[in-house]
């Protein structure tokens, strides 16, 4: 990774995001590694995704898979894996976020419908999908988790997409 920065278990992205690091680790220490009071992104979501902006709350990212207009909220707080994890007014702020979030992508591309949804079975730190999906869409009716392959955007297009929604939402 040419011109990034690690040091022990935070990672400074080429693009200045830091996340932790879960090699050689388990579950629980993964766990304490998120309980730090410090906001890190998860590698996985970090992996998976490219940056579009902070907003008050959450870090917005856009999810790398052409076959879907799919951001992800990661409210930037340390330790949080559950909704209620959050104080009443950070989950005020993260209804209006989720909301300007499927505005903006209702913008891009007219939806059929919205998907929001917080699983978080495989990373544990919260975060919100919001999804546009439409009618003709790989997965539809169905959830998109799960289905299929992941297809990358062509190059430079993911970039282009999240400046894009810089200027939407």
């Amino acid at each position: 990774m040419l011109g990034c920065f690690v040091s022990g278990h935070v990672r400074l992205g080429c693009n200045g995001i830091r996340y932790a690091i879960y090699y050689g680790v388990n579950d629980a220490q993964q766990g304490d590694l998120l309980t730090s009071g410090d906001f890190y992104l998860h590698p996985r979501l970090a992996a998976d995704t490219a940056f579009v902006a902070d907003w008050t709350l959450s870090r917005v990212m856009l999810m790398n898979d052409a076959r879907y207009p799919w951001l992800i909220l990661v409210p930037r707080r340390g330790g949080a894996t559950e909704l209620f994890d959050l104080a009443a007014p950070d989950r005020a702020t993260l209804i209006e976020e989720i909301s300007r979030a499927s505005q903006a992508l209702k913008e891009l591309s007219p939806p059929a419908k919205i998907n929001i949804g917080a699983l978080g079975n495989l990373v544990p730190q919260f975060h919100v999908h919001v999804v546009a999906r439409s009618q003709s869409d790989a997965a539809w009716p169905g959830p998109v988790w799960g289905q299929g392959v992941a297809e990358p955007y062509e190059p430079g297009r993911l970039d282009a997409l999240a400046a894009l929604v810089r200027t939407k939402s």
